[in-house]
This record gives structure tokens, C-alpha cells and sequence, in this order.
């Protein structure tokens, strides 16, 4: 057999995208669950099965860009050193600043950690972690004394009541979800906190549709029921926490009962009790929350609020029994591990424990570390746009899509001096202001660590080459920070090298007190560290894998208690501003991660939610004259946001729901963050991202329309409204507009030549155009004044890979089917490309369940995902009939 035939080799490595931090087997051109892996044990969800579609060579940064022009390596890494260097002198050092992401490695974010506080000595160095998963790690310290998640996800099996607060797991942490689900069973309960009823509510026993922002009433309130039914550990409280007494005076003055509870969150009352009397009397509870709690400017208090109830309770670090902090990102804990955030230094070492700046500088041998912490992500692009950041390094995410009120991060980004981006991605919202721009290795091309959820550390393996002049981060830093002067301290030639002395800090001068320690680690040979298997921290000479911490009641604190904190709840203002009277609340879907400059690429994951939406309850259509289907515009005090109407009768009255993803790339005016304020939780400086304030009004289109050209086209047309979705062998863009078009004339440059098939009908506002060459189909437009009369183009997207269309088949373009063909409806399945006709038309011959659904058209059958929408289609045909 020759090597061209050779079957790629499988690599165990580790998915990139949420922190279930789930185990691949992964070729170039497959990827599947490694059931070996503890975090998912084969599992998949649907971005991770597509991951190998993503792996494109379009859109990628091949080669150094230094003020718009190709360059070679040496000269780009000497420009980025002078920069640094020229600030330095002229500005300080706390006029450079570094912006990381969850994206990046472990070994990455260590050496860039390095080089910002230990060598340039700039305190300035935050992540894009900030923004999911800070308020987290500010409720942890502030109980448990360190940033330490006490509980596993086996945890979310054993207990026998879960409650998850602000999580869509169902579409945020699939594989999670699907493992909650696996482990149903009689007596066990699931209790959903949340406005909205969501996927994940397909779970619950028990759905809480709480008004936004009082999540601190609910379970402050429930530490009174506690106290009040006399099911507090005071034996647990007596040996292992303090402050529970205060803790307890302060939830009475905001929460003194139920019925003050059920009034403030808008809940029934039985609903309130049943949740308390469930909590009572369950041992086996664990609380999982995610955004809806973080994202919040009192989201380190709404942690709080939570762990406090597990600890009167006793409940921390037990089987089944743990707060579990769900995370955003794959390696959001390892960034935290080395330092990413503004306010740590490294080893899990904060700026003001005794002895660490010291104890940091003598381990990197450099004269000092900043004196104190740095601004934090929404702080820090204020210093930008002030003028006190003059070069500003960001690496591996997209700051001009996912921070607040975007216009200012954008002007910020373009009053700065040096703005550069290490990216694997050209052309990305945050790349266009570049100054420098370094092309950065991707998934697949690089290897290292990253830290789920759990504390799991797995390795991240290469199995890709290199593409054109892109680097691993690490060999970037480390090429920058020898062109500053710092040879000795960034001879890395693998990293290997860099994980050994991350775990050497760890153990360094750690006699116990720091809970965070790999130091078992620190000797890992080169082949071993290659080798390397999932594994939970701390990881030492003594001890490995450890499931829980706190098992034996021993915390990080000083003294070694827990404590339990005093939450004086800060509702919102029903109605703060009149000018602005619906609540957007802003989140994830199910088949897109961030700012989809990943995900985007790949045909079927973009298929579910093509374009960018609003979520509105019927009421609210009705009494704004919208329509669902059409587009409506959101405005905020800072943007406006326009999407397709969604009629969501799951949504509470006077608020809507616009998913974060969309970015400049792929829509005209889709993001999230335009309506979004810069308003930071005042502890963890976690942005609001839940309560922004808008108006809703109908987007007043003529027509609506679908534009597919064969791929790599020039594009010469112009939409007041377009949104842009990859299909196989075509580009495609959904478009619509506020004026009457002449389509005879127009259609020329909308299809790029003159067409051969055309139907218009003027008085049904109706144009159905396609262009052909050579026997192949070049482009089609359909046009229609009603958006629900264009139909699916999913049989037009199978033309373009015909090399040349029958005479059956070209009578089908402008009715976009065969002349015998069904149209499979929306999609409802991205893993098995099922849609909503096709669910309805089985359910009609007899397939009246989701198992035998699955069984016809395997809809359901992998990720699970889909599964409430069928349950959804299933209800709808029994109400038909």
C-alpha cells in the first residue's frame, strides 16, 4: 500500500468548544465521542460531530500582516517587540495590555501570562472568561477561599434532585444534558430555573419561570424555609463554616417568606414551596448553574446565594451532593489556573496573598511582578478607548462582537496606536482594526492541555499540519518575548517544557495551602506528557485524580472554613426606562459556539437557525403589529438589532430573547451586544448580559427574499437586510428590503449574468430567477412579498453538485423542487439533516413516538438535542387531530 492510501491515524484529543471538555477520536476528515474519555464517554453533540466541516482552508490568516501588507515572521515579530518596547518607555508598562480567550491552551495562556506580568510587567492581562464565567469564580473564592469547583459531573447522575439555574444545557452543555437524562430514574427530580422555558425544560419536573434578576430572592428565600423547617446541619455548620447567622438575617429582611418570594419572582406560590419542600428534604442535590446566573451585574451574589444553601445543608463535596458551576468555554479553568484574569497572578495566587508577588518573581527569576491587579475586560477597553492602552494584544477572540455596547468597543479598537490580533481567522469584526495581524495555528494544529468543568485536565493533540506561516500562540509569545531581551525565560521548545513549569509553579512554596497543585505533574517526560490521560486536580506526589474537593470540610480560607455570605438582594427596576420597555435577554443556540466564525462554516450547522431572530410571546406580536416570519428591529439606547420574528409562547410577556452569535460577517445587523450596557457586576466585573432594555417595532420590508450562487462568485448586489449562510457547493443569503425593486433589471448583478429561466408576477409580488452555464446551475433568486411563500431550498442546494441539470430538473428551479419531489420543511435534526414535514408526514403514517420516530428517521438518535422540538411536533399532531 502506498502512503497517498494510507488511512489518516485516529488522535484522542479534546473537543474546543463548551467546558464539558468532552474526548474525541478525530481524523481530518471525522470526528466521534472517545468513549474512554470521563467527561462524556462517547458522547457527542452535534458541533462536535461536525467539527471536521469546520476544518476549511477559507477565511484562514496564512501568513504575518503588518499595516496591511504580507510579511515575513522575523520582521512581524520585531515590529510587535518595538511596539511593546516604544510604549514601555514612552508610557509605562500598564500602557500595554493583553486580551486572551478560553480558546486558547493552557501552555498559551501561561506564556502570554508570563511575558505580560513577569517580563513587560503590565498588570493588564484579562480574557474573554470574564464574560461567562467570573462571577463564578468570585462566589467560589468568597465561600470556599479559593476559585475551586467542589463537585464532578458524576454528580449530576447520583443526585436524586437537580436543579439547574440559568442553564440551557440542553443546548449549551449537550453531552451534560444528555448524561442527566440518561440517569433519570423513579424519585429523581429536576427542578429548571429560568424565564424562559426552554429546551432544557423538556427535563424538568418542575420549571420556575422567574423574573429576571431575582434569582437572590429565590434562594434567599429558601435559606429561610430552611432555617424555618429546621433541616439546616447545624452540626456541619459548627465544625466546618462561619457567618451563617448573618447570612440567615439578611435573606429574612429580603426574603421573610414564601409569599414575599412568589410576589417579587413573579412564581406561583405552590411552585415556591414545592422547591423548598424538595430541597428539605433531598441530601442528593445538586445545584448546576451557568450564565443566567453569571452573567448578571449581581451574579457573584446570586452564586453566593446558592452555595450558601448547600452549605447549611452540608451539601458540598459530597456524591450527588455540590453547586456545579457549568463553564463557558473549553479551558476557561486552565486560563484561570495560569493567571488569564486581571486580578490573579498565577498558580491560583492572587495579587495580595501574603508572599505570592514575591514567590512569583523568584520562580520566574525577573525582577518583579506588578504591583497590583489589572483592569478587568469592560475596564479595560474604557482604558482603551480613553487613550491609556496604546498597544493592545488580542489572541484567539473576537472583542468587536462579544463585549457590551459595541460601538464603543469598535471605536476603541480604532483611537488605539498598535492594536494586535493572533488569530487563525482573516477576517474576523475584531480583525478589520488591526494594526498587526499574526497568524495564529487552529483546532486540530496545535497541541497542549485544557481544564473542563470538572477541573478534568486532557490533553488538546495535533493531528493537522500547519497550514501556510501559522504558529502555535506560545511560539508567538515566546518569539516576541526573546525579541524584548527575555531568552532564558522562554527557551521553549515544546509544550511539554511549558506544562512542566506550570506545574512545577504550582507546587512551588505550596505546603497545602493552595488547593490548585499538579506539582505530580512536574516530571512528566516528553513521551508522557504526549501519552497523558484525563486527569482531575490537584494532581501531587501524594495524591491523584481526586473527584471532590472539601470532603473532609477543610476549605482554602484562612481558617479553613467555609463561609456563607450575606446577600442583600438588588432587584431591577420593573420599568427603568419608559423609552425602552421590553427586557432582552441574550444567549447561545443550539448549533453555533460564540461568534461563529467556527461554527459558520460548516452547512449544517447553520441550517437550524440560519439567521439572526427574536423570540417573542404572542401577546407581544399581537400588540405590536408584528408578524412571525418577518423581520423587526430591536433598538437599545446604544444599536439595533434586526431579526426574524419567532412567536415563542414560552417567553415570559414584556421580554424577547436574540441568540449572541451572529457577527458582521454573516449578517448586516445582528449583534447581541449592541443591546447590551457596559454594566459589571461591582465584585467580579462580569458584564450584564441578561436585562439589556429595548424597543420592538416591525421591520417595514417590501419583499423578502433567497439568493444562492455558485460558490466564490463576485457578489455585485446590494439588501437593506441580508444574512449569509454556507451551503454545500453554493453561497446562500437570506435578503429582503425596504423599496420596491425592477428585478429585470436588477437580476443581472444579483445572479452575475443574464438569467434563462425567469417568472414574475407583479400583482402577488412574486420573481423566481435562475441562471445556468454550460448545463450547470449558476444561481437562482426567489422573491416574494410574504416570506412564509418561499420555499426550502434544499433540493435547489443539491443542484449545484449536478454537473449537469436534466430537463426535469431545471422545470423544478423556479418552484425550487422536482416536479415529484417533497420538501423536507424546516430543519429540525442537524445530525441526520431532518425536517419538520418530513417528522410531520411520519407521524401521520403511524410513528407517533420520539423512539419510533428515531427508529424511521434516526431523527434524535445521536445528540439527543432535537429531541424537544419532536416532543413539540408530537403534541402539535395529537392537538391537530
Amino acid at each position: 500500500m502506498t502512503g497517498t492510501n494510507k488511512k489518516p491515524a485516529t488522535v484522542q484529543t479534546t473537543c474546543p468548544y463548551c467546558g464539558v471538555g468532552c474526548g474525541l477520536s478525530a481524523t481530518p476528515s471525522a470526528t466521534r465521542g472517545d468513549e474512554t474519555h470521563p467527561a462524556n464517554l462517547g458522547r457527542l453533540c452535534v458541533k462536535g460531530s461536525a467539527l471536521h466541516e469546520t476544518l476549511t482552508p477559507d477565511g484562514r490568516l496564512l501568513r504575518p500582516v503588518v499595516h496591511g501588507r504580507e510579511s515575513a515572521w522575523p520582521q512581524a515579530v520585531a515590529e510587535v517587540a518595538r511596539r511593546i518596547r516604544e510604549s514601555v518607555a514612552l508610557h509605562g508598562p500598564g500602557s500595554v495590555a493583553f486580551y486572551l480567550s478560553g480558546q486558547l491552551l493552557t501552555e498559551d495562556y501561561y506564556v502570554a501570562n508570563k511575558l505580560a506580568k513577569g517580563f513587560i510587567r503590565t498588570p493588564n492581562v484579562d480574557t474573554n472568561s470574564r464574560l461567562c464565567m467570573s462571577s463564578a469564580v468570585a462566589a467560589h473564592k468568597r465561600a470556599f477561599g479559593g476559585d475551586l469547583v467542589p463537585g464532578c459531573y458524576e454528580d449530576l447522575e447520583l443526585a436524586n434532585l437537580l436543579v439547574l439555574a440559568g442553564s440551557n444545557a440542553a443546548w449549551a452543555h449537550p453531552v451534560l444534558y444528555q448524561r442527566m437524562q440518561a440517569s433519570a430514574r423513579p424519585g429523581r427530580r429536576v427542578v429548571v430555573i429560568d424565564p424562559r422555558k426552554t429546551a432544557t425544560s423538556d427535563l424538568a419536573d418542575l420549571h420556575l419561570a422567574i423574573r429576571p434578576g431575582t434569582d437572590t430572592v429565590l434562594f434567599n428565600g429558601l435559606l429561610v424555609w430552611l432555617a424555618d423547617q429546621q433541616t439546616v446541619d447545624h452540626g456541619y455548620l459548627a465544625d466546618h463554616c462561619e457567618g451563617f447567622d448573618d447570612s440567615l438575617s439578611a435573606a429574612r429582611s429580603a426574603a421573610p417568606s414564601p409569599e414575599a418570594v412568589s410576589r417579587i419572582c413573579e412564581l406561583p406560590l405552590e411552585d415556591v414551596i414545592t422547591f423548598y419542600r424538595w430541597f428539605a428534604e433531598e441530601q442528593r442535590t445538586v445545584t448546576a448553574f451557568s450564565q443566567g446566573i453569571n452573567q448578571s451585574s449581581a451574579g457573584t451574589d446570586k452564586g453566593n446565594a446558592i452555595i450558601n444553601c448547600h452549605l447549611a445543608t452540608g451539601r458540598v463535596g459530597k456524591p450527588g451532593a455540590s453547586p456545579l458551576s457549568l463553564t463557558g468555554q473549553p479551558n476557561a479553568m486552565g486560563g484561570r489556573e495560569v493567571g488569564g484574569l486581571a486580578n490573579t497572578l498565577a498558580a491560583h495566587m492572587d495579587y495580595d496573598s501574603p508572599g505570592a508577588r514575591d514567590r512569583v518573581a523568584r520562580f520566574w527569576e525577573t525582577e518583579a511582578v506588578p504591583d497590583g491587579p489589572g483592569m478587568k475586560a469592560v475596564d479595560l477597553f474604557d482604558a482603551v478607548e480613553r487613550g491609556d492602552i496604546k498597544v493592545l494584544w488580542i489572541m484567539a477572540t473576537n472583542p468587536a462582537v462579544s463585549l457590551p455596547e459595541t460601538h464603543r468597543i469598535r471605536r476603541a479598537l480604532d483611537l488605539c496606536p498598535t492594536v494586535i490580533v493572533s488569530d487563525c481567522v482573516r477576517d474576523t469584526d475584531t480583525a478589520r482594526h488591526a494594526d498587526i495581524l499574526l497568524p495564529a495555528a487552529g483546532w486540530g494544529e496545535k497541541d497542549g492541555t485544557v481544564t473542563n468543568s470538572e477541573r478534568c485536565i486532557s490533553r488538546q493533540r495535533r493531528f493537522l499540519p500547519l497550514p501556510g506561516e501559522a504558529r502555535p500562540d506560545w511560539w508567538i509569545v515566546s518569539a516576541v518575548a526573546r525579541a524584548l531581551g527575555h531568552q532564558a525565560g522562554f527557551d521553549y521548545e515544546r509544550p511539554a517544557d511549558i506544562f512542566r513549569e506550570h506545574a512545577r509553579l504550582s507546587g512551588f512554596e505550596n505546603a497545602g495551602q493552595r488547593f490548585f497543585d499538579i506539582s505530580g505533574l512536574a516530571e512528566l517526560s516528553n513521551e508522557q506528557y504526549e501519552l497523558l490521560e484525563p486527569v482531575q486536580w490537584p494532581v501531587t506526589a501524594a495524591a491523584s485524580d481526586s473527584r471532590r474537593l472539601f470532603t473532609d470540610g477543610r476549605f482554602a480560607t484562612a481558617n479553613g472554613r467555609a463561609r456563607l455570605i450575606p446577600i442583600a438582594s438588588r432587584l431591577p427596576a420593573r420599568n427603568p426606562n419608559e423609552a425602552f420597555p421590553l427586557i432582552v435577554n441574550t444567549g447561545r443556540i443550539r448549533d453555533q459556539w460564540h461568534t461563529m466564525t467556527r461554527t459558520a462554516r460548516s452547512s449544517r450547522l447553520l441550517a437550524h437557525r440560519p439567521e439572526p431572530f427574536i423570540e417573542v410571546h404572542p401577546e407581544d406580536i399581537r400588540a405590536l403589529s408584528l408578524t412571525p416570519g418577518a423581520l423587526a428591529t430591536l433598538k437599545s439606547a446604544h444599536g439595533h438589532f434586526v431579526g426574524r420574528v419567532r412567536s415563542a409562547p414560552e417567553q415570559r410577556r414584556g421580554e424577547v430573547f436574540v441568540p449572541i452569535h451572529w457577527n458582521d460577517q454573516f449578517t448586516g445587523q445582528g449583534l447581541a451586544t449592541a443591546l447590551t450596557d457596559s454594566l459589571v457586576d461591582p465584585i467580579s466585573g462580569q458584564p450584564e448580559a441578561k436585562q439589556g432594555r429595548a424597543t420592538l417595532t416591525h421591520w417595514p420590508a417590501r419583499w423578502y427574499g433567497r439568493l444562492l450562487v455558485r460558490r466564490d462568485r463576485p457578489k455585485r448586489w446590494k439588501a437593506d437586510y441580508w444574512a449569509q449562510q454556507v451551503l454545500p457547493d453554493c453561497d446562500s443569503w437570506i435578503v429582503a428590503g425596504q423599496c420596491n425593486m425592477d428585478w429585470k433589471s436588477a437580476v443581472p448583478d444579483w445572479l452575475g449574468g443574464q438569467p434563462q429561466l425567469v417568472m414574475e408576477d407583479v400583482r402577488e409580488g412574486r420573481f423566481r430567477a435562475a441562471r445556468l452555464r454550460n448545463g450547470q446551475l449558476e444561481a437562482v433568486l426567489m422573491v416574494d412579498r410574504d416570506p412564509a411563500a418561499l420555499p426550502s431550498v434544499d433540493w435547489l442546494v443539491s443542484c449545484f453538485s449536478q454537473p449537469e441539470l436534466d430537463e426535469a430538473s431545471r422545470r423544478g428551479l423556479l418552484a425550487a423542487k422536482a416536479v415529484d419531489g417533497d420538501d423536507a420543511g424546516n430543519l429540525v435534526c442537524s445530525c441526520f439533516q431532518v425536517g419538520d414535514r418530513q417528522i410531520q408526514q411520519a407521524i401521520g403514517r403511524g410513528a407517533n413516538s420520539v423512539d419510533a420516530l428515531g427508529r424511521e428517521l434516526k431523527c434524535g438518535t445521536n445528540c439527543g438535542s432535537c429531541v424537544p422540538e419532536i416532543r413539540s411536533l408530537l403534541v402539535a399532531a395529537t392537538e391537530s387531530v
